[in-house]
């Protein structure tokens, strides 16, 4: 890929996308410590997870695609924070860029459209974790207006090291108040 991002189009995930997300998703897995999974998923699996990702609502699953060539260049999601209710308000996001697409400004346009499309959501906070060291995501989160508020110290464990996971939180403008 070229340095100009030019002609990328971001959409809603689609099934068909499924084995370009798990190819993604499984180079962070065997290559990097920015996920904590440690075995790769399969075309399948993530099929299932894109599926538990609706096109609306504050649970979102956006792609990044090279129009002349059609490959996926990468994804932003938004998810649960927690499983209690009461942080029913709170999501977690993350963005993955494909290895050529690094460093070409598709996670901006993906965390750009992300939370364009979760304005109008009730949402109050977006937190990230981010496996240190890693300024790449750092620089991004702070971006975005995300500030660090804490990191776990050695928090796991991949490719026989500890990682801290700095968090990072975003005040969202949708949230409605209980009366």
């Amino acid at each position: 890929m070229g340095s100009s991002v030019t002609e990328v189009q971001v959409r809603p995930g689609i099934e068909a996308d499924a084995e370009a997300l798990a190819d993604i998703y499984n180079h962070s897995v065997r290559e990097t410590a920015v996920t904590f999974d440690t075995v790769p998923v399969t075309a399948q699996e993530r099929l299932g997870w894109l599926r538990s990702h609706p096109v609306d609502g504050p649970h979102r699953l956006l792609v990044a695609r090279d129009v002349p060539s059609a490959r996926i260049l990468g994804y932003a999601t938004s998810g649960p924070f927690r499983a209690r209710p009461a942080y029913a308000t709170s999501v977690e996001v993350s963005v993955y860029c494909a290895p050529g697409a690094r460093g070409h400004g598709v996670g901006t346009r993906l965390y750009a459209a992300l939370f364009a499309a979760l304005g109008g959501e009730d949402l109050h906070r977006a937190y990230a974790g981010v496996a240190q060291p890693n300024e790449a995501s750092v620089r991004l989160h702070e971006r975005f207006g995300f500030r660090h508020v804490g990191t776990y110290a050695e928090v796991g464990r991949k490719f026989g090291t500890y990682w801290d996971v700095a968090w990072y939180e975003k005040p969202l403008p949708g949230a409605r108040h209980e009366g």
